[in-house]
């Protein structure tokens, strides 16, 4: 199915107010235009158009990503629960299960929404190794420390 196009709908006067949007993408959130006069609300030609039933998507295609059924993940068993017309959704969890979803999903060769598993894992594999040589360099000061202040008490005593 094709879908229709459909306008960019933004506040009413975003354009106009920072505070409403203006060079700013995420406070020009929809919001009902009100107001007495509003040129906006009377659907007066020249003006931004408003939300209404007629811009709605065909309930065929509605709810799905690139024509395929979403399918919510919060873990690595969730990934057997994607068939064939379906694509993995990965849900609000932690680094260390995402990155054992995304080493499944390579394996079982799943699409995800937005994220490529195998950038995805390079990336976090180069940030690991710069983490282990830091972990490193902490733990030799410390042993370092250690010594100094293990001689100082002996001079003490």
């Amino acid at each position: 199915m094709t879908e229709k196009k459909k306008p960019t709908f933004r506040r009413t006067n975003s354009t106009q107010y920072s505070k409403l949007g203006k060079k700013r993408k995420k406070k020009q959130v929809w919001r009902n235009p009100t107001g007495r006069h509003n040129k906006m609300r009377n659907q007066m030609k020249g003006h931004p158009a408003t939300v209404s039933i007629g811009y709605s998507t065909d309930k065929v295609s509605r709810g799905k990503i690139n024509e395929k059924v979403p399918v919510r993940i919060m873990n690595v068993k969730d990934l057997l629960k994607v068939g064939k017309n379906q694509i993995a959704v990965i849900g609000r969890i932690g680094k260390k299960n995402k990155i054992e979803i995304m080493k499944k999903a390579q394996e079982m060769k799943i699409e995800i929404h937005k994220t490529n598993p195998k950038n995805y894992l390079k990336r976090n594999e180069k940030k690991k190794v710069k983490e282990e040589s830091k972990d490193k360099k902490e733990s030799k000061k410390s042993e370092s420390n250690k010594t100094k202040s293990e001689e100082e008490s002996k001079k003490w005593t």
